[in-house]
């Protein structure tokens, strides 16, 4: 089963941060993904833009509506994610409170929906 780990945390936090604070951050991260891709669990994952780079685009009365900006205004922004491959969704919250990012924002963890091969075409 497929499981998106979606790492939401507040932009303004990392912006208080020391250098010295990113880099342990950043070397977490390294660890935590060096270590997931060994045992054969991510399918893949990426860090995201600030949500402030971010353009948004809705479709009203036919009509193409595109605005600069995340989706919402929220405490915390999608800052990027993992997709993983484990048996269960047990397995999944294992990895996921194993995230870094996990001890300063949240992680969602979202069970991905396959399409038999007939529909996805």
């Amino acid at each position: 089963m497929q499981y998106m780990l979606l790492i939401n945390s507040s932009e303004e936090g990392w912006a208080t941060l020391t250098d010295e604070q990113r880099n342990e951050m950043h070397a977490a991260y390294g660890a935590f993904t060096e270590e997931i891709r060994a045992k054969g669990v991510m399918v893949g994952g990426d860090q995201l833009a600030a949500s402030s780079d971010a353009t948004t685009v809705r479709i009203r009365d036919g009509e193409t509506l595109v605005t600069d900006g995340p989706f919402a205004e929220t405490k915390e922004q999608l800052g990027g994610y993992y997709l993983i491959e484990v048996e269960s969704l047990d397995d999944a919250i294992e990895w996921a409170a194993r995230i870094p990012g996990a001890r300063y924002g949240v992680i969602e963890v979202r069970p991905v929906v396959t399409q038999p091969a007939e529909v996805a075409g």
